[in-house]
Protein backbone atom coordinates (compact mmCIF):
# COMPACT_ATOMS: atom_id res chain seq x y z
CA UNK A 1 0.00 0.00 0.00
CA UNK A 2 3.08 2.28 0.90
CA UNK A 3 4.69 1.75 -2.56
CA UNK A 4 1.83 2.18 -4.37
CA UNK A 5 1.07 5.94 -2.49
CA UNK A 6 4.68 7.08 -3.30
CA UNK A 7 4.42 5.56 -7.00
CA UNK A 8 1.32 7.67 -7.01
CA UNK A 9 3.20 11.19 -5.85
CA UNK A 10 6.30 10.53 -8.08
CA UNK A 11 3.99 10.70 -11.22
CA UNK A 12 2.29 14.02 -10.08
CA UNK A 13 5.65 16.14 -9.35
CA UNK A 14 6.86 14.50 -12.65
CA UNK A 15 3.94 15.98 -14.56
CA UNK A 16 4.13 19.57 -13.10
CA UNK A 17 7.53 19.84 -14.00
CA UNK A 18 6.62 19.01 -17.60
CA UNK A 19 3.43 21.28 -17.70
CA UNK A 20 5.39 23.98 -16.10
CA UNK A 21 5.10 27.25 -18.07
CA UNK A 22 8.61 28.54 -17.86
CA UNK A 23 10.55 25.59 -18.80
CA UNK A 24 8.17 25.32 -21.74
CA UNK A 25 9.26 29.01 -22.94
CA UNK A 26 12.83 28.41 -22.40
CA UNK A 27 12.72 25.11 -24.44
CA UNK A 28 11.96 27.20 -27.92
CA UNK A 29 14.61 29.84 -27.16
CA UNK A 30 17.54 27.05 -26.76
CA UNK A 31 16.70 25.31 -29.85
CA UNK A 32 16.32 28.81 -31.71
CA UNK A 33 19.87 29.85 -30.15
CA UNK A 34 21.57 26.44 -31.32
CA UNK A 35 19.92 27.11 -34.48
CA UNK A 36 21.28 30.21 -35.19
CA UNK A 37 24.79 29.19 -34.63
CA UNK A 38 24.56 25.65 -35.97
CA UNK A 39 23.47 28.52 -39.54
CA UNK A 40 26.40 31.01 -38.56
CA UNK A 41 28.80 28.87 -38.35
CA UNK A 42 27.89 26.27 -41.41
CA UNK A 43 27.70 29.88 -42.99
CA UNK A 44 30.80 31.10 -41.92
CA UNK A 45 32.91 27.61 -42.98
CA UNK A 46 31.24 28.17 -46.59
CA UNK A 47 32.60 31.83 -47.01
CA UNK A 48 36.04 31.02 -45.68
CA UNK A 49 35.85 28.14 -47.88
CA UNK A 50 35.56 29.95 -50.83
CA UNK A 51 37.66 33.20 -49.72
CA UNK A 52 40.78 30.64 -49.35
CA UNK A 53 42.48 29.43 -53.30
CA UNK A 54 42.65 25.83 -53.95
CA UNK A 55 46.56 24.64 -53.24
CA UNK A 56 46.67 23.25 -56.31
CA UNK A 57 45.97 26.23 -58.05
CA UNK A 58 48.72 28.38 -56.57
CA UNK A 59 51.19 25.97 -56.95
CA UNK A 60 50.12 25.41 -60.44
CA UNK A 61 50.53 29.56 -61.05
CA UNK A 62 53.86 29.03 -59.33
CA UNK A 63 55.43 26.84 -61.33
CA UNK A 64 54.32 28.54 -64.39
CA UNK A 65 55.74 31.76 -63.25
CA UNK A 66 59.09 29.80 -62.19
CA UNK A 67 59.31 27.93 -66.10
CA UNK A 68 58.52 31.82 -67.93
CA UNK A 69 61.19 32.98 -65.09
CA UNK A 70 64.10 30.24 -66.07
CA UNK A 71 62.69 31.00 -69.96
CA UNK A 72 64.34 34.62 -69.36
CA UNK A 73 67.10 34.05 -67.84
CA UNK A 74 68.77 30.86 -69.83
CA UNK A 75 67.87 33.81 -73.23
CA UNK A 76 69.60 36.46 -71.01
CA UNK A 77 72.54 34.39 -70.85
CA UNK A 78 72.63 33.29 -73.97
CA UNK A 79 72.74 36.84 -75.71
CA UNK A 80 74.95 37.95 -73.07
CA UNK A 81 77.70 35.08 -74.34
CA UNK A 82 76.81 35.94 -77.75
CA UNK A 83 77.41 39.88 -76.95
CA UNK A 84 80.48 38.40 -75.21
CA UNK A 85 81.76 36.32 -78.37
CA UNK A 86 81.02 39.45 -80.70
CA UNK A 87 83.06 41.74 -78.70
CA UNK A 88 85.97 39.31 -78.65
CA UNK A 89 86.01 38.60 -82.18
CA UNK A 90 85.57 42.31 -82.58
CA UNK A 91 88.63 43.07 -80.33
CA UNK A 92 90.99 40.20 -82.01
CA UNK A 93 90.37 41.78 -85.56
CA UNK A 94 90.89 45.04 -84.32
CA UNK A 95 94.37 43.14 -82.68
CA UNK A 96 95.58 41.61 -85.74
CA UNK A 97 94.50 45.10 -87.50
CA UNK A 98 96.98 46.93 -85.35
CA UNK A 99 99.84 44.38 -85.36
CA UNK A 100 99.04 44.63 -89.36
CA UNK A 101 99.36 48.05 -89.33
CA UNK A 102 102.71 48.14 -87.59
CA UNK A 103 104.59 44.90 -89.72
CA UNK A 104 103.54 46.12 -92.69
CA UNK A 105 102.82 49.60 -92.64
CA UNK A 106 106.43 50.52 -94.02
CA UNK A 107 105.79 48.20 -97.32
CA UNK A 108 105.34 50.91 -99.47
CA UNK A 109 108.33 52.34 -98.10
CA UNK A 110 110.50 48.45 -98.60
CA UNK A 111 109.14 48.65 -102.17
CA UNK A 112 110.94 51.89 -103.18
CA UNK A 113 114.11 50.94 -101.27
CA UNK A 114 113.94 47.68 -103.25
CA UNK A 115 114.63 49.23 -106.52
CA UNK A 116 118.02 51.22 -105.09
CA UNK A 117 118.98 47.64 -103.79
CA UNK A 118 118.44 46.82 -107.82
CA UNK A 119 120.64 48.98 -108.75
CA UNK A 120 123.43 48.51 -106.66
CA UNK A 121 123.29 44.75 -106.95
CA UNK A 122 123.55 45.76 -111.00
CA UNK A 123 126.38 48.15 -110.64
CA UNK A 124 128.26 45.51 -108.43
CA UNK A 125 127.92 42.69 -111.30
CA UNK A 126 128.64 44.78 -113.99
CA UNK A 127 132.13 45.36 -112.34
CA UNK A 128 134.50 43.11 -114.25
CA UNK A 129 136.12 40.77 -111.67
CA UNK A 130 139.96 41.25 -113.19
CA UNK A 131 139.87 44.69 -113.14
CA UNK A 132 139.24 44.92 -109.03
CA UNK A 133 142.95 44.57 -107.86
CA UNK A 134 145.84 47.26 -106.72
CA UNK A 135 146.41 48.19 -109.96
CA UNK A 136 143.49 49.92 -110.47
CA UNK A 137 143.07 51.57 -106.46
CA UNK A 138 140.20 53.74 -107.59
CA UNK A 139 138.09 51.00 -109.18
CA UNK A 140 138.82 48.93 -106.46
CA UNK A 141 137.88 51.46 -103.69
CA UNK A 142 134.68 52.00 -105.57
CA UNK A 143 134.06 48.57 -105.67
CA UNK A 144 134.77 47.57 -102.20
CA UNK A 145 132.10 50.95 -101.22
CA UNK A 146 129.55 49.36 -103.04
CA UNK A 147 129.60 45.82 -102.07
CA UNK A 148 129.91 47.13 -98.65
CA UNK A 149 126.61 49.35 -99.28
CA UNK A 150 124.93 46.12 -100.14
CA UNK A 151 125.97 44.35 -97.74
CA UNK A 152 124.75 47.19 -95.20
CA UNK A 153 121.31 47.84 -97.03
CA UNK A 154 120.92 43.54 -96.74
CA UNK A 155 121.42 44.02 -93.06
CA UNK A 156 119.18 46.88 -92.31
CA UNK A 157 116.26 44.97 -94.70
CA UNK A 158 116.46 41.96 -92.32
CA UNK A 159 116.44 43.85 -89.40
CA UNK A 160 112.88 45.30 -90.76
CA UNK A 161 111.63 41.91 -91.64
CA UNK A 162 112.76 42.50 -94.91
CA UNK A 163 113.74 39.08 -96.33
CA UNK A 164 115.78 38.33 -100.20
CA UNK A 165 114.29 35.75 -102.05
CA UNK A 166 117.22 33.70 -104.50
CA UNK A 167 115.21 30.90 -105.58
CA UNK A 168 117.91 29.57 -108.04
CA UNK A 169 117.51 25.41 -108.69
CA UNK A 170 114.57 25.40 -105.96
CA UNK A 171 111.00 24.05 -106.56
CA UNK A 172 108.71 26.62 -108.31
CA UNK A 173 106.29 28.11 -105.75
CA UNK A 174 103.64 30.18 -107.62
CA UNK A 175 103.46 31.96 -104.02
CA UNK A 176 106.81 33.05 -104.38
CA UNK A 177 108.07 32.93 -107.94
CA UNK A 178 106.82 34.58 -111.10
CA UNK A 179 107.64 32.07 -114.03
CA UNK A 180 108.62 34.70 -116.60
CA UNK A 181 109.56 31.88 -119.61
CA UNK A 182 109.68 28.09 -119.56
CA UNK A 183 112.59 25.43 -121.04
CA UNK A 184 113.85 22.45 -120.76
CA UNK A 185 117.48 22.60 -119.15
CA UNK A 186 119.54 19.51 -119.23
CA UNK A 187 120.61 17.76 -115.76
CA UNK A 188 117.54 19.87 -114.04
CA UNK A 189 114.31 18.26 -113.17
CA UNK A 190 111.53 19.48 -114.74
CA UNK A 191 109.35 22.30 -112.40
CA UNK A 192 112.76 23.92 -110.50
CA UNK A 193 114.04 27.00 -110.94
CA UNK A 194 116.81 27.16 -113.94
CA UNK A 195 117.34 30.93 -114.13
CA UNK A 196 116.41 33.89 -111.56
CA UNK A 197 116.47 37.03 -113.59
CA UNK A 198 115.39 39.34 -110.46
CA UNK A 199 115.40 38.73 -106.88
CA UNK A 200 112.29 38.55 -104.59
CA UNK A 201 111.50 39.91 -101.30
CA UNK A 202 109.17 38.72 -98.05
CA UNK A 203 107.91 41.13 -95.63
CA UNK A 204 108.03 39.50 -92.34
CA UNK A 205 106.63 36.03 -94.15
CA UNK A 206 104.79 37.89 -96.63
CA UNK A 207 105.53 37.93 -100.16
CA UNK A 208 106.31 41.71 -100.92
CA UNK A 209 107.63 41.08 -104.86
CA UNK A 210 108.08 37.85 -106.21
CA UNK A 211 111.40 36.49 -107.66
CA UNK A 212 111.11 36.73 -111.56
CA UNK A 213 112.49 33.28 -112.92
CA UNK A 214 112.87 30.90 -115.74
CA UNK A 215 111.14 27.37 -114.48
CA UNK A 216 112.74 24.27 -116.18
CA UNK A 217 110.24 22.35 -118.43
CA UNK A 218 109.87 18.19 -119.52
CA UNK A 219 111.51 17.98 -123.04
Amino acid sequence: MKMANWCVRAIRQSSSIIASPSLVRATPRLLCTAAQQKSSGTGTEEENGAQKPEPGAAEKAFTEEKMQLEEQLKDVTDKYKRALADTENLRQRSQKMIDDAKLYGIQGFCKDLLEVADILEKATESVPKTEVSAANPHLKNLFDGLVMTEVQIQKVFKKHGLVKLNPDSQKFDPYEHEAVFHAPVEGKEPGTVAVVTKVGYKLHGRTLRPALVGVVKAP
